[in-house]
């Protein structure tokens, strides 16, 4: 009953989506603005015939930026939340910062990373730990903050000390939440290596849809747009397939 109910809510998401995009390619059709408002069909003849230069060029270039941006702020995010964790005076200096730091737009502060570092990678990575250090570093801080007091004293019952109590009881209930994190973090690396890309770069799949723009290519603005969103929906994903299967014990509690 699980298996038919699962895959019926996957045919309507796939219904919903062939609709809208059949909808999109109506309402092209009948605008014929193809410079501003390209149908889906023009955009995958365009992704077919520019494949070889975003799938060689442009996508590396983005999936690097991408990569190392994720992992440096998977890196800091969850060493500032074992140290938040550890240390209660650096959890109340720290936290309104961490919060404060999200009210300031990321796209304000992209120019001056390219000011400081250049049309190099290093302003794409900056943009993206940015951007990702938040969702991160909150939902592992808050998977330690999930353990009860009363798991704590059944440890310390039986004998635990404080690594056991860290590596055996912390960790465990803060992963669910660090997943959690990195989920929502995936996504938003995808963007800031595209912001990036957009305000300052030599190659990617951003930089190529703002070359794409200066030239009034609607379709070559969206065409490296779908290579972006393949990006964050595999990340998401795969992510999904790990706590999926490596966190059975979540699901049958």
């Amino acid at each position: 009953m699980y298996f038919f109910h699962a895959v019926k809510q996957r045919l309507s998401a796939l219904f919903l989506i062939i609709i809208l995009i059949l909808i999109w390619e109506i309402v092209a059709d009948h605008l014929n603005m193809p410079y501003m408002f390209p149908s889906p069909s023009l955009i995958l003849f365009k992704l077919f015939d520019i494949h070889e230069i975003l799938f060689y060029v442009h996508l590396p270039a983005t999936l690097t930026v991408v990569g190392i941006g994720l992992a440096l702020s998977t890196i800091l995010g969850v060493v500032l939340a074992i140290c938040m964790h550890l240390f209660k005076i650096l959890e109340r200096a720290v936290y309104p910062l961490l919060v404060t730091s999200q009210t300031i737009p990321i796209i304000a502060l992209a120019p001056i990373f390219v000011l400081w570092f250049g049309y190099s990678i290093w302003s794409k990575v900056v943009v993206t730990i940015l951007i990702t250090f938040f969702p991160i570093t909150v939902n592992t801080f808050d998977g330690f903050r999930s353990v009860s007091s009363e798991q704590k004293e059944w440890f310390l019952t039986a004998g635990a000390n404080k690594w056991n109590l860290f590596t055996k009881l912390y960790v465990p209930s803060a992963l669910p939440s660090f997943l959690s994190g990195l989920k929502i973090a995936i996504p938003l690396s995808v963007i800031g290596a595209a912001i990036g890309e957009w305000l300052g770069a030599n190659a990617g799949l951003g930089y190529f849809s703002r070359r794409m723009m200066t030239q009034f290519d609607g379709a070559g603005v969206f065409a490296p747009i779908v290579w972006l969103s393949l990006i964050g929906i595999t990340g998401f994903l795969l992510v999904t397939i790990i706590e999926k299967y490596g966190f059975k014990w979540r699901r049958t509690r």
